[in-house]
């Protein structure tokens, strides 16, 4: 897809995150806005995946370390055409099948259940060393919150796919600077993000915008490259991202916007998908 068509979709996959959360009166929008065009170029160009056979042995697979982002990458499937975009509504009802966080058993397209923060990025080495020990050649992807990376569990599970060269894993850290409770360097600083997979055997790219397609790009090409060892994409993205109030704005990390904030979001929305349209 071109730069343009990956924004289009990038601006549908807001405007279904925000329909999401508002509709259960819950919800996290703040990192699932921060990682639209990462969801969005995984499932658009990146991926070997089809709709059709959510469950294709030689599928690429994906797993959301920062499971309670669940809208965004919802939104993304509803999108590629996993289960109609109406369902975006039914988030976290009773009865639907998108549940607060993934969950393998319910929703197509979803590769591991998730939400216990650090614990993401395991099943992904896992299932890097099953491709490794199957000879299979998908590629495994992982994303994670850069607040997420002051769990313990991340840094073994880096340990091992360092140290048994996993080629196939590609972790990505999403990393917009705040997690619930404020800004990460001051709650728990994670930094120097970058020389720390290094110091695990990673191979690091760093992505100064991580909301720019350009850059992605480059970065996802840059990964398939990499022979011996596990790479990891650091990118720096804006934690809600394409809604002007939520731009950089701790509070809206785990809240979902009333009525009059919903009109407000959706009408931004709206306006930049008119703007590329028009380009």
């Amino acid at each position: 897809m071109t730069n343009l068509e990956l924004q289009q979709q990038a601006v549908k996959i807001r405007k279904g995150i925000i329909d999401g959360v508002h509709a259960a009166k819950a919800g996290h929008p703040g990192g699932s806005l921060s990682a639209a065009e990462v969801f969005t170029y995984l499932y658009f160009e990146e991926m070997n995946i089809d709709p059709k056979d959510p469950k294709k042995a030689d599928r690429d697979r994906f797993v959301l370390s920062k499971g309670h982002t669940a809208p965004g990458l919802y939104a993304a499937l509803a999108n590629r055409g996993y289960f109609p975009v109406e369902d975006l509504l039914t988030l976290r009802q009773i009865g639907s099948h998108l549940q607060g966080h993934p969950c393998i058993q319910h929703t197509p397209g979803v590769d591991a259940s998730s939400g216990s923060l650090g614990q993401g990025i395991s099943v992904a080495v896992g299932m890097a060393l099953a491709a490794k020990l199957d000879g299979a050649a998908y590629r495994v992807y992982t994303l994670l919150g850069d607040g997420e990376l002051q769990e313990g569990q991340v840094w073994e599970a880096a340990m091992f796919a360092g140290s048994h060269q996993l080629d196939q894993l590609c972790v990505i850290v999403d990393n917009n600077g705040l997690q619930i409770d404020g800004a990460v360097e001051e709650v728990n600083s994670p930094y120097p993000i970058t020389d720390k997979f290094a110091a695990f055997n990673f191979h690091v790219i760093p992505v100064e915008d991580g909301n720019d397609f350009d850059q992605l790009r480059a970065a996802f090409q840059e990964a398939r490259s990499v022979k011996g060892k596990p790479s990891a994409i650091i990118m720096k993205t804006v934690k809600g991202k394409g809604v002007s109030y939520m731009e950089n704005a701790v509070g809206w990390h785990g809240k979902a916007p009333n009525d009059e904030e919903y009109a407000i979001a959706m009408e931004e929305l709206e306006k930049a998908g008119e703007a590329l349209c028009r380009k």
